[in-house]
């Protein structure tokens, strides 16, 4: 299982690619801001097997990223931190860039965040 050592390289960017550079860590951040808070949505929602979406959760909770309420027991929910919620603005520039750069011409890329379901 995958821990979280926090980084002591000197280097900002370093620092942070230690928690944020692996690709679940983004994905269930960002499925997090969209809702998802229980370990069952998001095993829906990523396709992510159980033991790498256990021990990630475990990284994001050590790093202070989600917290997990109640702590013990089950159907708990992972909540972002305002430690998580400070990564928003990162998420806005990370999908502006690949809708910029990534998305063949003519191909819409989907807004972010994503529009909420309207009620009807």
């Amino acid at each position: 299982m995958k821990t979280y050592i926090p980084s002591r390289a000197p280097c900002p960017v370093a620092r942070a690619a230690r928690v944020l550079g692996d690709r679940w860590v983004l994905l269930i951040l960002r499925d997090a801001f969209l809702g998802a808070d229980r370990f069952e949505d998001f095993i829906a929602r990523l396709g992510i097997n159980r033991a790498a979406l256990t021990s990630r959760l475990a990284i994001l909770q050590e790093a202070g990223l989600l917290r997990r309420d109640p702590p013990e027991g089950k159907r708990a929910r992972y909540v972002l931190t305002d430690k998580a919620r400070a990564l928003a603005g990162l998420f806005t520039e990370m999908a502006g860039w690949s809708a910029a750069h990534l998305y063949a011409e003519g191909e819409a890329a989907p807004a972010w965040p994503p529009s909420p379901p309207q009620a009807s």
